[in-house]
């Protein structure tokens, strides 16, 4: 192992990023990570910012590199953390996102039942905790809140984690979006432990207000762009289309594993009691979907090969957004438009005029807050503090409803 003792990798975001570990580096080479390559971080945002093109193993290693820099910022402060703990926690930010299926979370609405990408990456992580002979153990006490020192599970997941210090940071900067752009580095030299929790010291009050701020405008600005809805909702309607078709016993290209999960019913028990169902999730990325697609926009299902030819030549649905719900009479509107001008009928409808709602809460008090530690010891979460934006506004939860249809050039209803 001693030749691979040390790598380094260029990133675009932080520069270098160096790999010391054999263990990381062994977990790294393993196909499990190495697939996150074939996995887009941001979906089908690219379809709005052509710029957002990086993927999963992008993110992931940006993560790390940022847990490399707390670690070693919280350890110059005195915070007590064993090279096996840094160690552990370093592979616990590197599999935060190991679960996750092509096009992040199409998959889960789409073809697979009640199954998240958290409990797909808890399977993927003890499976590789038995392949690496339980080198893995600590990791996963830290990624599951089990073990003593809480700021450790606190910088893999919870609402100043290293995860979302990258992706805001790298999601701005492959998209050009200047909003979303965090001082990361000023907030990790802020990062202190008070009590085993991890805080943030007084002088980093507005940069925590700046990182949740930009947290707000990147979800409205482009995780939640209109358009970028549209196209990952068209992606939900094609798969859950070809899974009714399958269900049916139709023919459709697909690979072998995209096959496994279209014509088989896959829940939570399949993963839990059959080996090869984690191991075809593996196989399963975004080229095996977008590869279907492109054939079956000249399938002859005229619900599925229509939406698969909107999606790739991006003739993608007009979405509407409005602080109400819809009413039902504007969506049959326009469901009879569509009956018309395309000859769908019936339940076949709701795959081309459907209504939503986007809900976002920039900081959620309820949930494990982010507390400043102020210098006469005093500890106050940031929505408390007197004059911060954060108590008047991004609290509280936004939510905008939306209605998608196909575009129509005469009589446009909305």
């Amino acid at each position: 192992m001693t030749e691979r003792k040390r790598k380094i990798v260029n990133d675009p975001v932080y520069g270098f990023i160096t790999i010391d570990h054999p263990l990381i580096f062994n977990l790294i080479s393993h196909p499990y990570y190495q697939r996150l390559r074939r996995i887009h971080q941001m979906a089908l945002a690219q379809l709005v910012y052509p710029g957002a093109m990086h993927t999963r193993f992008h993110h992931s290693l940006g993560a790390y590199h940022l847990m490399c820099m707390a670690l070693q910022e919280l350890r110059s402060k005195g915070a007590d953390i064993t090279p096996e703990e840094e160690v552990a926690a370093k592979m616990a930010i590197l599999l935060h996102d190991i679960g996750h299926g092509p096009y992040s979370h199409a998959l889960e609405n789409g073809i697979i039942e009640g199954v998240s990408h958290e409990e797909i990456s808890q399977w993927l992580m003890e499976d590789l905790n038995r392949q690496m002979d339980g080198a893995l153990t600590l990791t996963l006490d830290i990624f599951n809140g089990r073990y003593h020192k809480k700021f450790l599970h606190q910088l893999v997941s919870s609402q100043l984690d290293v995860d979302r210090m990258d992706y805001l940071n790298r999601d701005s900067f492959f998209t050009g979006v200047a909003e979303g752009t965090i001082g990361y580095d000023r907030i990790i030299k802020m990062l202190t432990v008070h009590n085993g929790e991890l805080m943030v010291e007084e002088k980093g009050i507005y940069s925590i207000e700046k990182f949740i701020i930009a947290r707000r405008l990147m979800y409205w600005q482009v995780y939640l762009h209109k358009t970028v809805l549209s196209a990952e909702n068209m992606l939900v309607k094609i798969l859950s289309r070809a899974k009714a078709l399958a269900q049916e016993g139709k023919q459709l290209f697909c690979s072998p594993a995209l096959s496994y999960f279209l014509y088989n019913t896959v829940t939570k028990d399949n993963f839990e009691r059959e080996p090869d169902c984690l191991r075809l999730f593996c196989l399963l990325d975004d080229y095996d979907i977008m590869g279907a697609i492109k054939v079956w926009a000249t399938h002859e299902d005229k619900v599925l090969s229509l939406l698969c030819k909107w999606l790739i030549n991006r003739n993608l649905l007009k979405v509407v957004l409005s602080n109400q719900a819809f009413d039902g009479s504007a969506e049959q509107l326009l469901q009879e438009q569509v009956k018309q001008k395309w000859g769908i009928e019936g339940a076949d409808l709701e795959y081309f005029v459907f209504s939503g709602a986007a809900t976002l809460r920039a900081y959620n008090v309820n949930d494990e807050k982010i507390n400043i530690l102020f210098k006469d010891g005093t500890v106050k979460d940031i929505s408390s503090i007197d004059n911060a934006l954060i108590s008047h506004t991004l609290a509280i939860p936004v939510k905008k409803f939306y209605i998608c249809h196909p575009k129509i050039q005469a009589n446009n209803v909305l």
